[in-house]
């Protein structure tokens, strides 16, 4: 696999995450959800942080956190780059390639949205609103994929959770989380055809 393809698969993935957090956005209200299955629901949520709603806490918590994002992701470039320069597998370039367009697709929302989105709370936002809700790289990134496979009580006999609400999965998220678990289980599941015997970072 060249970085030709690598490309190609980092754009589709960005094109399909970009398209589906504005179609949410400007079709739903903030906590807006609808039913697809039982077992699979379209909610819209905004995440101010990282995953399960985690902040940096401070005034500059949510700056420093997409500047964070933005070094990785180019650290992530750049390990791609490395491997197809020397020769990686297909299964580490595409795995590096879902992992950069996952993260470059969060960051997007993170540096642009603020300044792009009017606020979505009892209200559909619009596309280059006069009244944005932030600034630039205050955005919330936009997660709507809900899997609430299981909901229930739990035993009284499990210890700490025993007797209490449970839901699995709970998680919400977006295509460019998609792609990030994706990328990250192709090197556990796949590691030896990913890696080989070599590093190739680190040549």
């Amino acid at each position: 696999m060249r970085l030709t393809k690598a490309y190609f698969l980092i754009v589709l993935v960005l094109l399909i995450d970009q398209f589906s957090k504005i179609f949410v956005k400007t079709n739903f209200i903030l906590g807006e959800e609808v039913s697809v299955f039982s077992w699979f629901k379209i909610l819209f949520i905004e995440n101010e942080g990282m995953a399960w709603g985690t902040q940096i806490p401070g005034e500059y918590g949510k700056l420093f956190l997409t500047l964070f994002r933005l070094v990785a992701v180019s650290a992530i470039g750049y390990w791609l780059w490395k491997a197809e320069q020397n020769n990686g597998s297909n299964y580490l370039l595409v795995a590096i390639a879902l992992i950069f367009a996952g993260a470059l697709g969060n960051i997007i929302d993170s540096v642009f949205y603020g300044v792009l989105f009017n606020d979505s709370h009892h209200q559909l936002a619009t596309l280059n609103n006069p009244n944005p809700y932030g600034t630039w790289f205050h955005g919330k990134v936009v997660d709507m994929f809900y899997f609430p496979i299981w909901q229930g009580t739990l035993p009284s006999w499990i210890p700490v959770w025993g007797g209490k609400p449970f839901t699995f999965f709970n998680a919400i998220f977006n295509i460019a989380d998609f792609a990030i678990s994706t990328g990250v289980g192709i090197l556990i599941f796949f590691n030896k055809k990913a890696f080989g015997e070599k590093h190739y970072w680190a040549k």
